[in-house]
């Protein structure tokens, strides 16, 4: 873990923390490449009404929508939560060079009260590409951006 990998991870998680000010889920993810910002997203599920629309893929699919780019080996994507089955899928697909995350997916499934799994490690060992992979980058205050926003109880949405 490198001082510029913490660097990176803040801004993941600023991005986090800003998509449950905006509605959705708290997950952030940026992409760099060559020690610059590249591209970044927050979660956006419940504002674009796409289930599909995790920091991580969305981020993916949007930057390569907009620069003709998909091929990443070259870049690393910091995201504030272990990437899920889709999300790491995604990884796969476009050959990402690097994953950094804070929080593991059991992690954030022992705040949810279930057991969870290691998604992105089983996606990237059953596939024709792994990305170098560092994890726990600032695991404590993502921990803490999660359980701000699962670990309370929430209120019955109003119909």
């Amino acid at each position: 873990m490198t001082t510029v990998d913490k660097a990176w991870m803040r801004e993941a998680l600023r991005l986090s923390q800003q998509a449950v000010a905006h509605g959705n889920e708290p997950f952030g993810a940026v992409l760099v490449k060559d020690g610059e910002l590249v591209y970044s997203n927050e979660n956006q599920i419940y504002t674009r009404h796409d289930p599909t629309f995790h920091a991580e893929a969305g981020l993916l699919r949007e930057f390569c929508r907009e620069t003709g780019i998909t091929d990443l080996r070259a870049y690393t994507l910091y995201s504030s939560c272990e990437p899920c089955f889709m999300c790491s899928g995604a990884m796969v697909w476009v050959k990402l060079g690097r994953l950094v995350y804070g929080a593991s997916n059991r992690d954030l499934e022992k705040i949810l009260g279930q057991e969870g799994c290691d998604c992105s490690s089983m996606v990237f060992a059953h596939s024709g590409h792994c990305p170098a992979v560092t994890s726990g980058v600032l695991r404590e205050e993502c921990l803490q951006v999660l359980k701000d926003y699962f670990g309370q109880p929430k209120s019955a949405p109003e119909l």
